[in-house]
């Protein structure tokens, strides 16, 4: 990782200045290609919170009893950490007690199952005190839920800022995804709203904890919007109380970092004390990257949906893999499993028990692997402290349904539609409407 100084604009060549200091992986890591061929025909999303509906679809209902208390939670314009955060006060318990299948939309209203584990406690308030938040059911079972506890999201969505005669264009593209299958791509908001998170997590598995102190709450390093400018240059001049006064409520990573740095706490230890669920999301930021570039080239070279001899093929039913070797070709027709989307060629998400491919496929791969600029050592780090996992290339969307109107703020087009876990609405969109409807959804 280098420590140059750079503009801090966030104009349209702010990307090509990150590409230039961390190269092409660390500098952009979201998505530059689309699959559909067809013009971008623009709108907007997200314009309204209302606008953006996401309900989780559970793997498994709650059996009623059990030590952790299951939560049937509506947030609305709140990120996941603010409702974690909210949880931890309202119950009194540490993070460690909280389970959530998945992280779901800031700008949305949002359903999902959140669990807590509350044993031989009588059965608390539902009522929390945030207007933002909504218990709509609760029960008890025997498990924490866990990361990928779901079987997807249905998405309900309001495009803005598009002619509602341009509904049979929106309904093709649909169409189409139906039939090839959705870029498995990770949307934007994966890297935060400074585009960032990959390289927190880089800087993290490198241990170079001044520099990541610096990335969060300093001058240098990624793009910030401009009212963070004096709380940025306060810390830079070594004014930590300063700097302090200037980072609000949602600030909860810079608030915490700089409050351990007051207290005479190292860089490693301010970092440390920062959650681990959002530790863990840098790291599965730097893995998304790596994945979404891979990508990128499996449609730059038509291989999106074709499977390649040394591919690791995802089984979609069973989400288990296998290696595509000459006496798997051999033995059956893959291609024509991939057609009819029972299988699907996978990328890496670098870390312990990630599948290896061969042939071909395994240059490829470890030549982004090699790109994102991390040393052996952060590699080693990797192998053993980040999950791994073969996510594949593709996914199905279901259910799909489509109409128009106008309502009290004008004309729109609703889709609404599913997707299984992990995957983006977001993607969805971009492929339709282009990269300008969805850059700050």
């Amino acid at each position: 990782m280098v420590n140059e100084t750079i503009g801090n604009t966030g104009d349209g060549s702010q990307v090509e200045r990150d590409i230039e200091r961390w190269g092409e992986v660390l500098g952009n890591p979201t998505p530059t290609r689309r699959l559909l061929e067809g013009p971008q025909l623009g709108g907007r999303i997200k314009e309204r919170v209302s606008d953006f509906l996401v309900d989780e679809i559970p793997l498994y209902e709650p059996s009623g009893q059990g030590e952790h208390l299951y939560l049937r939670v509506q947030k609305t314009d709140m990120a996941h950490s603010e409702l974690i955060e909210l949880l931890k006060r309202h119950f009194k318990v540490p993070e460690s007690a909280i389970g959530a299948a998945g992280m779901k939309d800031r700008i949305a209203v949002t359903g999902q199952t959140i669990s807590i584990w509350l044993p031989g406690k009588e059965e608390p308030q539902r009522s929390i005190r945030d207007d933002r938040v909504r218990i709509l059911w609760s029960s008890r079972h025997g498990n924490k839920l866990r990361r990928g506890h779901l079987k997807g999201n249905r998405f309900v969505i309001r495009i803005r800022g598009l002619d509602p005669l341009q509904a049979p264009q929106v309904w093709r593209g649909l169409k189409e995804l139906e039939r090839r299958g959705v870029p498995n791509y990770y949307g934007t908001q994966r890297f935060g709203y400074r585009r960032n998170t990959q390289r927190l997590g880089a800087m993290l598995l490198e241990e170079a904890y001044e520099e990541l102190v610096e990335e969060i709450l300093g001058t240098r390093g990624s793009w910030f919007p401009s009212h963070q400018q004096p709380q940025r240059e306060a810390f830079s001049a070594g004014q930590l109380a300063r700097s302090m006064e200037g980072w609000g409520k949602r600030d909860v990573v810079e608030r915490v970092v700089l409050s351990k740095l007051i207290k005479g706490k190292s860089p490693s230890e301010a970092i440390m004390a920062v959650s681990s669920h959002t530790r863990t999301f840098w790291g599965s930021a730097l893995q998304s990257a790596i994945f979404n570039h891979l990508l990128d080239a499996r449609i730059r070279e038509g291989t999106f949906d074709r499977i390649l001899l040394g591919d690791v093929a995802f089984k979609h039913d069973s989400r288990k893999t296998f290696l595509v070797d000459r006496g798997t070709m051999g033995a059956e027709d893959q291609q024509a499993r991939v057609d009819r989307m029972e299988i699907s060629p996978s990328g890496p998400i670098i870390g312990e028990d990630c599948a290896e491919p061969s042939e071909e496929v395994a240059g490829q791969e470890q030549a982004v692997i090699t790109a994102s600029g991390l040393s052996d050592e952060a590699l080693a780090r990797a192998a053993s402290k980040l999950i791994g996992a073969r996510r594949p290339y593709r996914v199905d969307i279901k259910n799909l349904e489509l109409d128009s109107g106008f309502d009290e703020h004008g004309p729109h087009i609703r889709i609404a539609f599913d997707l299984p876990r992990g995957a983006y609405a977001t993607v969805v969109l971009r492929e339709i409407l282009g990269d300008s409807a969805v850059e700050s959804a």
